[in-house]
């Protein structure tokens, strides 16, 4: 038997990152599908599959639903860079299986996310077989976190149920045995599992790569969700990658099948080079209404909310932190609030523009209202006090298990409605030092009511403290829209209060 040879081109999480810009501004930048997709070289012997969460994200997604009510450009943008398969992520779900279903029409490629059911239990988005142009026979599964039926709202997911993503994954690579040359598992989860060191990264099922490269044995795994670059490496016999988010990068994998013996390879490259011209101009219409769109101006601040590190803001305090908040309390009418900001967030100007709003708060986040204990808040606070760490000068500095193997400053919280301090010279879970309510300690069995995101609501991030709590009311609009609607409400020269917290 002679050689036979597989080329994957392989993103995920591009969040409708579509043009080279951050829509902070105007100006281009290496980020996009169009600065990937410059690249792919398609033949008979290639597939360009995409791990999902493709809707959600950007400005440029946000006006496709939002004034368009469709998705329709983001599935031929799709369809014009040539994509052959993809795979569902946990954000495609967030405008509901309408609109979701609409995308999936007019998407050439075909869509396959195994654990994915309908109303009568079958499978939506089954498994394919692809037979290339040299006679390869490929299996392709795809899964998608289960999570998805903790964060997501009951009526974006009406008519279908998310099952268990493993076993739906072990069926499905027992019905192609025999009948493929290689198989391939695309999957929008993680590593629970640092890949380098082993460490421990979460013991929820959020994400469970590792187990399906220990107990299956698919041949590939392409896997996304984490927004983590993970180079191609061979993991309990499966090779594995993950590119970084909203089309900074993607993968180039190859295969070659000789004498029964798979072989594989891969490069990361980065997003670069010129656009297609010919893509650019097809969708321009709509990149400059979204564009248009995002210049109204929707109200005005005392003073512009500027960022700075991460560190300084979390150790310093954060005013833009301090105005998530003070929506979160005015919507909720909730005793206490906590918030958190994205890795990398632009602020909000004196004069704001919906632009802003967007950059400065980039997830479709909805609110919930806990019923908490000064025991559980206590716990929240302590697992964000584990952010900080001395370094060997005695400096403070982000601690390491918020660095690597991933970047997750978006898992320090900020909070509003209580007095509290931190000594980061104590030991992890017991650095909070004064926690105080209306100048009053805040004891184990005081009562709370606080608002926060649907994400931390959820215990995610370390939070697993939240779990359990009674849920007294939950606000389905997006943040940015009730920050609009403060805006509305209170829209000229905004003022913030203070935040009365340390850092020592």
């Amino acid at each position: 038997m002679g050689s036979r040879k597989l080329t994957i081109y392989f993103t995920s999480d591009i969040h409708g990152y579509i043009y080279p810009t951050d829509y902070r501004s105007r100006e281009e930048k290496n980020i996009g599908l169009f600065k990937c997709a410059n690249r792919f070289q398609k033949d008979g012997n290639t597939l360009v599959i995409d791990g999902g969460d493709g809707l959600q994200g950007s400005p440029f997604g946000a006006f496709c639903h939002d004034n368009l009510g469709k998705a329709d450009t983001l599935a031929e943008i799709m369809n014009c860079c040539g994509y052959d398969y993809v795979t569902l992520g946990n954000h495609d779900f967030n405008f509901g299986m309408p609109y979701l279903d609409g995308y999936l029409r007019m998407l050439r490629a075909g869509c396959i996310c195994e654990n994915v059911r309908g109303s009568d239990g079958t499978a939506r988005f089954p498994a394919r077989i692809h037979v290339l142009e040299n006679g390869l026979r490929v299996g392709l599964v795809g899964i998608v976190t289960d999570h998805v039926n903790i964060w997501e709202r009951p009526e974006h997911l009406e008519g279908i149920t998310v099952s268990d993503p493993f076993e739906e994954a072990r069926a499905a690579l027992e019905k192609l045995r025999g009948q493929v040359d290689v198989t391939v598992c695309v999957y929008h989860g993680g590593f629970e599992q640092d890949l380098s060191t082993g460490r421990t990264l979460s013991t929820s099922r959020e994400n469970i790569a590792c187990r399906i490269c220990r107990e299956l044995d698919f041949d590939l795994l392409l896997t996304g969700h984490q927004h983590m670059s993970v180079p191609g490496q061979m993991v309990h016999g499966t090779f594995v990658v993950q590119p970084a988010e909203n089309g900074k990068e993607f993968l180039q994998i190859n295969m070659e099948e000789e004498d029964g013996k798979k072989y594989f390879s891969s490069r990361t490259i980065p997003a670069g080079g010129a656009c297609e011209p010919a893509l650019l101009q097809k969708f321009s219409t709509v990149e400059q209404g979204a564009q248009q769109w995002l210049d109204e101006v929707v109200g005005h601040l005392e003073e512009p909310l500027l960022p700075s590190d991460p560190l300084t803001m979390a150790s310093k305090g954060c005013r833009l932190a301090d105005f998530f908040n003070l929506v979160q309390l005015w919507v909720s009418g909730a005793q206490l609030s906590a918030t958190s900001l994205a890795n990398e967030i632009a602020g909000l100007p004196q004069t704001v523009h919906r632009r802003d709003l967007l950059t400065a708060y980039p997830y479709t986040n909805t609110l919930a209202v806990l019923r908490i204990s000064g025991s559980v808040l206590r716990q929240a606070m302590e697992r964000s006090a584990a952010y900080f760490s001395y370094g060997p000068d005695g400096a403070l500095q982000v601690s390491d298990s918020f660095l690597h193997p991933k970047v997750e400053h978006y898992n320090y919280d900020y909070y509003a409605g209580v007095a509290y301090t931190f000594d980061i010279a104590k030991p992890v879970g017991s650095r909070v030092v004064k926690l105080e309510y209306q100048g009053v300690p805040v004891r184990e069995e005081d009562s709370f009511s606080i608002c926060l995101n649907s994400y931390r609501a959820s215990g995610t991030g370390g939070y697993e403290c939240y779990l359990g709590c009674r849920v007294e009311k939950e606000i389905n609009l997006e943040m940015s829209d009730l920050m609009m609607g403060y805006f509305k409400q209170y829209g000229d020269n905004v003022c913030l209060p203070q935040n009365p917290f340390s850092v020592r």
